[in-house]
């Protein structure tokens, strides 16, 4: 999954890794190359984006990630669905 900050809820997948970019699709907007200079972090399944390292069309993109979904069901907090039981991840 991708993440514009830890702890957030996901905003898209990796879809293809090569020598210096990832094709990451964004929900709602499709397929982009994200440059390995744009990833602040990678661990535990997660690829954190630098947001100042994007350009101007991807930070569109990420703004209206959650645009298409009905927003009575949307889960915006990234600890919505997590089993009772198991440790909640509350990092800002």
């Amino acid at each position: 999954m991708v993440f514009v900050a830890d702890g957030e809820v996901g905003v898209g997948a990796v879809r293809e890794v090569r020598e210096s970019a990832l094709v990451v699709n964004i929900q709602n907007a499709g397929d982009v190359v994200i440059p390995l200079t744009a990833i602040r972090d990678v661990h535990s399944g997660k690829v954190v984006l630098d947001l100042d390292q994007l350009d101007a069309p991807v930070i569109e993109a990420l703004n209206r990630v959650h645009d298409a979904e009905y927003r009575e069901f949307a889960a915006l907090d990234p600890t919505d669905g997590t089993p009772d039981g198991v440790e909640k991840n509350q990092e800002t």
